[in-house]
């Protein structure tokens, strides 16, 4: 279920970006937790690596954007707009890690 990923340094920069990029388009508190991958798509005919945001408004609230390319070409205006925030909620329901 969980594998050992290796996160090269040049990789974690973009990562570390986006995280940047994510916590001012959404006003995000300095605390919030933000979690930026990037990941081989699983989507028939999708595209072979996407960037999946997780991040959390409130404790309960988690927040999924995903954005079909590698995190080395994510840019801010590939992010939702702010005011959308709301439907980016992820229902995982209270059993949810």
């Amino acid at each position: 279920m969980f594998k050992s990923r290796r996160i090269a340094a040049a990789d974690l920069v973009h990562l570390e970006r986006i995280e940047a990029v994510v916590r001012s388009h959404f006003s995000l508190d300095p605390d919030a937790l933000v979690l930026v991958s990037e990941d081989e798509s699983r989507l028939a005919g999708g595209p072979e690596r996407m960037t999946t945001i997780l991040f959390w408004t409130d404790q309960d609230q988690r927040n999924k954007v995903r954005v079909f390319k590698p995190a080395a070409d994510v840019q801010a205006t590939d992010m939702p707009a702010p005011w959308l925030r709301g439907a980016l909620l992820e229902d995982t329901g209270a059993d949810c890690c």
